[in-house]
């Protein structure tokens, strides 16, 4: 079988690559990072006008109608590139009112997030102790419940939430609702920062009592994993992304560093190195690429291949951002090493919706072992 990329979709790619070399560049990621804020409105203007905001959107409701292969490509440049903002979170946000809600709420909310001028997330996880299961991001053990259009509840690790103004919350039933922040008093929906590795992407914790929500009509236990996959495939993407970047800058350092008088890109065992690092990454692309064809054509096996993305993907991830703090020897371990930027963001994208072990185990239910 021989897949490839179409040209619009390296066209794509191509473009927002150049769109984001060009107006963020590491001076900027580095101002924007150690803010902590994770938001550059200037950026995500710059997303909307390319129409990226609304990537996933329908077309009907201003969107681009793209699917979830195109949405990985983006998430690839995402990471390799380090900017910020809630790309990912914000299309799967799109992706579950478009496929969960009815037409009057599509209508509704799917306009205002192609265009950018609202900025969606997803809250989901919720705590161990009140979980029923091991994994937080695990449907079965979600206990946020909806009453006569209130929803009650507590969600941690919801990304950019102090921007966005939809939230798409996960329910007990594995159900949807939407909650917008505005349309609701302080008292009932409450906001904690939280402590996270990726200050690109900042965490909080999100404590609902009563709050305004509109359930999603047609989400369902299946519906609802099958944007979790979705999500697992765009992390995937984004720690390519990030090792890809990591590789270069290994390489980049080892030509200038000198050691006995000559670079260390010289010396074998560095040569070796950076070989190993770009062998152990580059064939997952397509173990990625798959994945999200599989979720886009709705095949079978769709949800195990995701699940084999993200766990495989983020890990050997990892791998290379820890061998690329090697190769930087001391300097690598610093505040001021880049080394350091996308070894946090391989970090976040290997436990966000779920660490290897957990959907490792997933893997082996799905194939019945």
């Amino acid at each position: 079988m021989h897949f490839g990329l179409s040209e619009e979709q390296e066209l794509l790619q191509e473009t927002f690559r150049g769109f984001a070399q060009a107006e963020f560049p590491p001076q900027r990621l580095r101002e924007v990072f150690d803010a902590g804020e994770g938001h550059d409105p200037g950026l995500w203007k710059g997303l909307a006008e390319m129409g990226l905001t609304g990537l996933v959107v329908p077309e009907a409701h201003g969107g681009a109608g793209l699917e979830i292969l195109e949405l990985a490509l983006c998430c690839e440049v995402a990471g390799a590139t380090g900017i910020p903002g809630a790309l990912l979170e914000h299309s799967l946000a799109c992706l579950a009112i478009d496929a969960c809600g009815d037409p009057s709420q599509r209508e509704r909310w799917l306009p205002g997030l192609a265009t950018g001028d609202v900025i969606g997330t997803l809250a989901l996880a919720e705590p161990d102790a009140e979980c029923e299961t091991a994994d937080p991001w695990d449907p079965d053990g979600w206990q946020t419940r909806t009453s006569n259009g209130t929803v009650s509840g507590f969600k941690q690790y919801v990304p950019h939430l102090d921007h966005a103004g939809l939230v798409v919350v996960g329910l007990a039933d594995g159900g949807l609702a939407v909650v917008e922040p505005s349309e609701s008093d302080a008292a009932s929906v409450r906001v904690e920062p939280q402590d996270g590795i990726d200050r690109t992407r900042p965490i909080s914790k999100l404590r609902l009592q009563g709050a305004a929500a509109q359930p999603l009509p047609n989400a369902t236990a299946e519906s609802t994993r099958r944007i979790l996959d979705a999500g697992l495939v765009g992390l995937a993407a984004d720690a390519f992304g990030a090792a890809t970047r990591l590789i270069q800058l290994s390489a980049d350092y080892a030509k200038d560093r000198k050691q006995f008088g000559q670079p260390i890109a010289q010396f074998q065992a560095v040569k070796h190195q950076i070989a190993r690092m770009g062998t152990e990454i580059e064939p997952t692309r397509a173990l990625l690429w798959y994945a999200a064809h599989a979720l886009d054509r709705g095949l079978e096996d769709a949800g195990r291949h995701a699940a084999m993305t993200k766990a495989h993907v983020t890990a050997k991830s990892v791998e290379v951002a820890r061998d690329a703090v090697e190769l930087h020897g001391g300097l690598g371990f610093t505040w001021e090493c880049d080394v350091q930027l996308w070894f946090k963001r391989a970090m976040f994208d290997r436990s966000f919706l779920g660490t290897p072990e957990v959907h490792r185990e997933r893997i082996a239910t799905l194939a019945g072992w």
